[in-house]
């Protein structure tokens, strides 16, 4: 049969209507385009390809430094005094330092075992430790649960104190200040903070405790995560290549070079006199640790990073839960940057270099630049200049830049190098949630001061699934499809087919890779998925 043109399938006004509607939005486009979109488009290119400057010069400093340390560097009992805490007669246990260990939580019913056991069982005389547990949960059964937990430690000889309030007023912040005022707790030298997916080994206080015992310029000892679950499935795998990165460069370069950096908030240990002249917890921000950090490293203290001691825990393996991780990871240190630059450049107790390396390095390059130049540039501008091939990107900026910011950050998981294409298509997909969440932060938006505990599984997912079999899984629509993403994914679909029509920057390979990395994520098919009783 001889196919008929759409002329003939059309009724006549209706393709005239469509003709007109196309040329209009022609005529417009090329209207506007010499005079508005070209000149914003080239500013952008601009200001990213300044932004990816920074990044640059920033991942290849401290390449060259962590080079450096890992040459020549001194370990840490070589630059602060470090000795065995020994018995003695005399004083008997009175010579070691008396330690309280804090455990937030929240409706942790599948994890609170392991965290309470595991600070239950750190090696430490039995009358110099205390373990404080500090429930807000608001589900009466877990709260029950978390209750017998304690007191079957307790009945062991355990010293530890099941604490809960009447608010979460705060949220972990809250918490851990509500925890402090304690009676028992002014008799504390220290305090150690895990949260409730931690489980640290033994020996944790044996190998930490005398850095800061034997050095009192030292206020925090922060200790490695080490992820149990890093190859549940490959969004995980992604996450370790992130935090990977995050404690063996940026940890490692502030605390050898600064005697600073931001507090994980986990698996680290404060001299409480330190902490209290910070001004104590904070909920101004949803990064409280980071706050205190910053304030005690204003008032002159240092913090020591322990790259060899390793504490286990989990990595959010579901996408619910990782967005919205990231939301609160990327919004608070925006948020606090704009509340607290001014005071950092107006203190007189550090070195002009600390504040600048603070402010530029810490803030401005890591926390705010690296967020939104990986997003707007790779995602929003690249694509843009393939509609409108009057502005051009230098090569250096579009693939030389990336490339060497790429290889940098893969060196902290030498075992995923083979994952880096996956790795940087996942990146520049959270990266829009990380901008968003970061000009939160900045503007203090709506939602700047959202926290939603990390869900973490345990052994949740299989029990669940185990359970269900016989079951069809059911789930919401819109707990697997994430507009944002899909919306993204679009634009970059639609560059790709225009630059293989009428482009000749090629870079279609990459937009379509890119687009199918956030059509995956916005249907939700990432990370492992928990369907609905």
């Amino acid at each position: 049969m001889e196919k008929l043109p759409s002329t003939t399938l059309l009724p006549d006004a209706f393709q005239g209507t469509r003709d007109d509607i196309t040329e209009q939005m022609g005529f417009v486009w090329q209207q506007i385009k010499a005079p508005v979109i070209i000149p914003l488009l080239r500013l952008a290119v601009v200001l990213c390809l300044i932004m990816s400057l920074m990044l640059f010069v920033e991942k290849v400093y401290m390449a060259f430094v962590i080079i450096l340390v890992k040459l020549f560097g001194k370990k840490p009992e070589q630059r602060y005094k470090w000795e065995p805490i020994k018995d003695d007669l005399e004083l008997g246990n009175s010579v070691y330092p008396m330690v309280l260990v804090q455990i937030p939580m929240y409706n942790e019913k599948e994890v609170y075992q392991l965290s309470i056991g595991a600070a239950c069982g750190l090696s430490w005389p039995s009358d110099r430790i205390i373990i404080q547990v500090l429930d807000d949960s608001t589900d009466p059964a877990i709260k029950d649960l978390v209750e017998m937990e304690c007191g079957r430690w307790a009945s062991k000889g355990i010293n530890i104190r099941y604490e809960i309030r009447d608010n979460r007023n705060g949220y972990k912040a809250g918490a851990l200040k509500e925890g402090m005022k304690h009676s028992y707790v002014k008799q504390c030298d220290y305090v150690v903070i895990f949260d409730a997916d931690f489980q640290p080994e033994p020996d944790f206080l044996w190998r930490t405790i005398p850095f800061l015992a034997q050095n009192p310029d030292l206020a925090l000892v922060q200790a490695r995560w080490k992820f149990v679950n890093s190859d549940e499935c490959l969004m995980t795998r992604m996450q370790e290549m992130s935090l990977d990165y995050h404690f063996t460069v940026e940890q490692e370069v502030g605390s050898y070079k600064y005697a600073f950096f931001g507090f994980n908030g986990t698996a680290g240990v404060w001299r409480i006199a330190a902490l209290n002249e910070a001004g104590g917890w904070k909920d101004r921000t949803t990064v409280e640790d980071m706050d205190l950090a910053v304030r005690a490293s204003l008032k002159g203290w240092k913090f020591l990073f322990l790259g060899e001691i390793k504490v286990k825990n989990e990595l959010p393996s579901t996408l619910k839960a990782y967005r919205y991780q990231q939301h609160r990871w990327s919004c608070g240190p925006a948020n606090l940057f704009r509340k607290m630059a001014l005071e950092i450049a107006r203190n007189k107790k550090v070195s002009l270099l600390k504040k600048v390396h603070v402010i530029y390095n810490f803030f401005l390059v890591r926390k705010i630049v690296a967020h939104i130049v990986t997003f707007v540039f790779y995602c929003l501008v690249i694509p843009a200049t393939v509609l409108v091939p009057e502005v051009q990107i230098p090569k250096w900026g579009s693939v030389y830049i990336p490339s060497i910011i790429t290889l940098l950050n893969a060196v902290g998981t030498p075992r995923s190098l083979h994952l880096m294409v996956f790795w940087i298509l996942f990146e520049n997909v959270m990266s829009l949630h990380r901008t968003k969440a970061t000009f939160i932060g900045l503007l203090e938006a709506g939602r700047v001061n959202e926290w939603v505990v990390t869900e973490k599984l345990g052994d949740a997912l299989k029990t669940k699934l185990g359970a269900k079999a016989p079951r069809k899984l059911r789930f919401r629509i819109g707990d697997r499809l994430h507009v944002l993403e899909l919306g993204t994914g679009a634009y970059l679909f639609f560059c790709g087919c225009y630059d293989i029509a009428f482009g000749s920057t090629h870079y279609f390979i990459f937009l379509y890779l890119q687009a199918f990395a956030f059509f995956i994520v916005g249907f939700g098919y990432v990370g492992i998925f928990v369907p609905n009783a």
